[in-house]
């Protein structure tokens, strides 16, 4: 299964909470750590977008609010399949950017 980094820092930063229901605007501070940054109104659709892609994988579990018209997710937690995926990509080594 293909993960982007975001992706990746949220199942992460979920794991650490050992079960506990994480909340959303704290997955703000990864942008914090790169290098160039989306603009600031468009950092929180990205985010949205990650964490509705996790739940579609069945990684996560979204709680929040339903209006007519859409979902508003306020926090979110891990599914046992998405425990299991945050195990495998701490232990997994980062691959060095070289050249082949």
């Amino acid at each position: 299964m293909k993960l982007s980094n975001l992706q990746k820092y949220i199942l992460i930063q979920s794991f650490e909470r050992k079960g506990k229901l994480f909340p959303k605007p704290e997955l703000k501070k990864f942008y914090r750590s790169q290098k160039q940054q989306p603009k600031k109104k468009d950092i929180s659709g990205i985010i949205t977008k990650s964490v509705e892609r996790l739940i579609d994988k069945e990684l996560m579990i979204g709680y929040g609010i339903r209006t007519p018209h859409k979902w508003f997710i306020k926090e979110i937690k891990l599914t046992p399949k998405g425990k299991k995926t945050a195990k495998k990509i701490r232990g997994e080594q980062q691959a060095l950017p070289l050249p082949r």
